[in-house]
């Protein structure tokens, strides 16, 4: 497992403000393109099932226009199994959704929804589209994730943003424990959700995390410093945890 770690740069709340208004501004391409010259090396994108942020129009200007890898976020649901394999993104990332949260509320229960989800994973990788499940750091989820054959998976790690202390080390422990035994069955780690300048770093030294998706706080923090500035500290911050 290579030690550099990745930055995918989620672009989901550019939209949500774009659309509080309706219009085209902001656009989220732009803070796309914006991103990647701040050092992201990869846009994440989450397509809900009633369009509140990214919309299918952005995802068609992202597939047309976008130089770096485009990571789907996405229900398992038939509509968005049919646009991904229509726009075959570099990587499509299987996350739970319900209607009612405000944003992504824990972990995919793939032990649970193992039956549900092999379909929807076969489908995926026989287009090329490399597929990760969002799950909890936890080893039955990691354990199905290896039944279900899903090369990549990404770690929540709301748990460990939003506790403090002696619950954060743990949690942090749960984080690292769960990456080696993903990167011991050949599955690559990645972890995202809640993640901030405060807390990043403990979870980017984890050496086999391949990548962080980020994408809340750097769309906040750019209302202060500007999007390229929020994109290069992060990213800044997170290669010193790496060494």
């Amino acid at each position: 497992m290579t030690s550099a770690l990745r930055l995918g740069v989620n672009i989901d709340h550019v939209a949500t403000i774009r659309n509080a208004r309706g219009g085209a501004h902001p656009d989220p391409v732009r803070a796309a393109f914006a991103a990647a010259e701040a050092g992201a090396d990869g846009i994440t994108a989450h397509l809900r099932e009633d369009r509140r942020h990214i919309t299918d129009a952005d995802i068609d200007a992202l597939m047309a226009k976008l130089e770096i890898p485009l990571n789907l976020e996405m229900a398992a649901t038939e509509e968005m199994l049919g646009i991904a394999l229509a726009h075959r993104p570099h990587a499509a990332c299987i996350v739970p959704e319900k209607r009612e949260e405000r944003t992504t509320e824990g972990g995919l229960d793939a032990a649970g929804q193992h039956n549900q989800l092999a379909y929807f994973v076969d489908r995926l990788g026989a287009a090329n589209i490399r597929v990760s499940l969002f799950i909890e750091p936890d080893p039955a989820q990691i354990e199905a994730a290896i039944r279900l054959g899903a090369p990549v998976v990404e770690f929540h790690t709301g748990r460990y943003a939003h506790v403090e202390g002696a619950e954060r080390e743990a949690e942090l422990r749960r984080i690292a424990d769960a990456t080696a035994l993903a990167v011991k069955n050949g599955i690559e780690p990645h972890a995202g959700h809640g993640l901030s300048f405060d807390n990043v770093q403990p979870v980017a030294a984890i050496p086999q995390i391949a990548e962080l998706n980020i994408g809340h706080f750097l769309i906040g923090e750019a209302i202060f410093t500007g999007l390229d500035a929020s994109v290069r500290h992060m990213r800044a911050l997170m290669d010193k945890a790496r060494g």
